[in-house]
């Protein structure tokens, strides 16, 4: 398996462990005379053999990214740095507050302009897509 069928199996394998852990609480403890429909005993070592198999492939992927953890890092700080920027005030010219108690408008100046800023996000969002590529062909072509 790859590590794209893997990252999914991954998933999957996390919703059935969560799966299996409602069914042990839900039917662990019951009202005396209650059909248990599922046996807590059984569902308790489905749950813990499912976790198993997930630190397992967890494992697996890790190792087989060890190679471009540096992109993965490098993209991650990226999409932060964008989501930062997209807060910064770049407000230029005259600027009336609505909550503000004075009539009389702010005038704000910036170091870093709207145009500035909105490049930079843009050349950070290129530079996602392109380490996007190259993880997407590593974990198409990275068999663990």
């Amino acid at each position: 398996m790859n590590i794209k069928q893997a990252l999914k199996h991954k998933k999957k394998l996390a919703s059935k462990i969560n799966q299996e852990f409602v069914k042990l609480s839900t039917y662990n403890s019951v009202e005396v005379g209650s059909n248990r429909i599922y046996d807590p005993k059984q569902t308790m070592q489905n749950w813990l053999k499912m976790n198993e198999e997930l630190i397992e492939l967890k494992t697996k992927i890790h190792r087989a990214n060890a190679p471009v953890y540096g992109k993965i890092f490098k993209m991650s700080e990226l999409k932060s740095q964008i989501t930062f920027l997209k807060q910064l005030d770049c407000t230029e010219g005259k600027y009336t507050e609505r909550y503000r108690m004075s009539e009389t408008p702010l005038i704000k100046e910036t170091v870093i302009g709207l145009l500035e800023r909105d490049n930079m996000i843009l050349s950070m969002e290129e530079e996602i897509e392109k380490i996007q590529e190259e993880l997407d062909y590593h974990n198409a072509n990275t068999f663990i």
